[in-house]
């Protein structure tokens, strides 16, 4: 069955590619062992200079790159070139830092004649999603190249033409062959892969159910791993925030890539007293979003990157509102061609609605009302999810006793939730585990070596 990319604005197909074959598989995975014996041997010096010719070739290569993501996933182009400008930082990030990140150390109390080491593991599978089909995938190559690793990228289906380009653009920018080397299979043929005995690391983002298929393969070929999952991040306002500027930042993250990212505000948890306030605030600034051709330079919110992602988003709404939620603002998909879904406000969100429980893949935000605090930390952990949060409250002392109760990767005050090159990116509970970004990123996917001269 060949791999077809849709264009989510309009329907229409866009191309359609055969899968790679058991041997093509095969060939590419000896061609990226091959690879690895020769990059290994370069110094972390070497391998910046080839990182910084990268992010030279996507900054060169921006607005084609861009155009394409928007066509084939649906995101705003202006989103879409940032998206792009993002990769090439990360790969001047670990150009300018890598080398130190991988530097020999001596550890507190060590013996004098003995130091550690970071070696490379080897070949490494990334198995990679659609909703940042450019960023995913450097934010998770940049390291594990600059580490003297090499990569297999098995990317979403249906980001097969971004998953090439991005194969192309290594050869672009002049860099070994085999060093990424992009695999369009079926997620079916992904098990003797993760077996493979040549494949020795596995990053993965996506789904939390499509992590746990990944993991128990990974687990029984005994691979280290980073999954970056699911998340649900709850937005904490609390009696004393600013409430317009919650509601303009609230809205904002919310509407991140349309609503189809991991970490972003999906549950606003609101203290009673300020409920009404920020009810009117932030459902004004949501309707002012500008939804239409991610082509447009003014669009804010694209299509869904998927007809059954609409259809699911949709049930996940109807279910909400049976169960007791509200509905402020939308509520349903638009009519017309393409994906597109009205960006919608729920409120009085029960507990064990779809919209307090379950991820939100969309441009919908479910408004909790709390009675206090306590009752908001609480109710933010009430989650399987564990990737981000943020508080809102003009006391910074306060948000920070808030933030260190929460049971998330990385949380935020008075801001949105995001990730930045040098600083951790990663959940707890069902969103995963491991560290991308920062020197965390780059030692996932190395082995700490010592070295005891007698």
């Amino acid at each position: 069955m060949s791999l077809t990319s849709i264009n989510p604005a309009t329907g229409v197909a866009l191309a359609r590619y055969r899968p790679h074959t058991r041997a093509g598989v095969a060939t590419k995975t000896a061609r990226a062992q091959r690879a690895f014996l020769a990059w290994r041997k370069l110094t972390p010096a070497q391998r910046a200079r080839h990182l910084r010719a990268l992010a030279k070739a996507l900054r060169a290569k921006s607005p084609p790159l861009a155009a394409l993501l928007t066509a084939e996933v649906g995101k705003p182009i202006k989103q879409s070139l940032a998206e792009i400008e993002k990769c090439a930082g990360v790969c001047d990030y670990y150009a300018q830092q890598g080398p130190r990140f991988l530097a020999p150390e001596r550890p507190p109390g060590a013996p004098a004649n003995a130091h550690v080491e970071f070696a490379p593991l080897g070949v490494v599978l990334a198995i990679m999603p659609w909703n940042f089909p450019f960023w995913q995938v450097f934010r998770a190559a940049a390291p594990i190249l600059m580490g003297g690793n090499t990569l297999l990228l098995k990317h979403a289906s249906n980001a097969s033409g971004c998953a090439l380009a991005i194969e192309r653009l290594f050869a672009t920018a002049g860099l070994p062959a085999g060093l990424l080397q992009t695999l369009l299979v079926h997620s079916d043929r992904l098990a003797p892969l993760i077996a493979d005995p040549r494949v020795r690391g596995l990053t993965m983002t996506g789904s939390t159910a499509a992590g746990r298929k990944v993991a128990a393969l990974a687990g029984a070929a005994l691979l280290p791993t980073v999954f970056e999952l699911g998340g649900s991040d709850p937005i904490l306002v609390l009696a004393d925030a600013d409430i317009p500027k919650a509601a303009e930042i609230c809205a904002f993250a919310r509407l991140q890539n349309s609503g189809q990212s991991c970490v972003c505000a999906k549950r606003f948890i609101v203290v009673r007293s300020v409920l009404r306030a920020f009810e009117r605030a932030f459902t004004a600034r949501m309707a002012a979003r500008r939804v239409g051709d991610p082509t447009d330079p003014t669009t804010d919110v694209g299509p869904l990157a998927r007809a059954d992602l609409r259809d699911q988003l949709h049930s996940q709404v109807r279910r909400s509102i049976r169960a007791g939620a509200r509905v402020l603002l939308g509520g349903a998909p638009l009519p017309g061609p393409g994906n597109f879904y009205a960006p919608t406000v729920l409120t009085d969100v029960r507990p064990g609605s779809p919209a307090y429980a379950e991820e939100l893949f969309g441009p919908v935000a479910a408004i909790i009302p709390v009675h206090d605090e306590a009752a908001a930390i609480a109710t933010a952990n009430d989650s399987i999810y564990g990737l981000g949060a943020a508080v809102f409250t003009r006391n910074h002392r306060r948000g920070r006793a808030v933030a260190t109760q929460l049971e998330s990767g990385l949380v935020f005050i008075n801001t949105f939730t995001r990730s930045e090159f040098s600083l951790p990116f990663g959940g707890t509970k069902q969103s995963g585990h491991g560290r991308e970004l920062g020197p965390w990123g780059l030692r996932a996917f190395v082995h700490p070596k010592t070295v005891w001269v007698g």
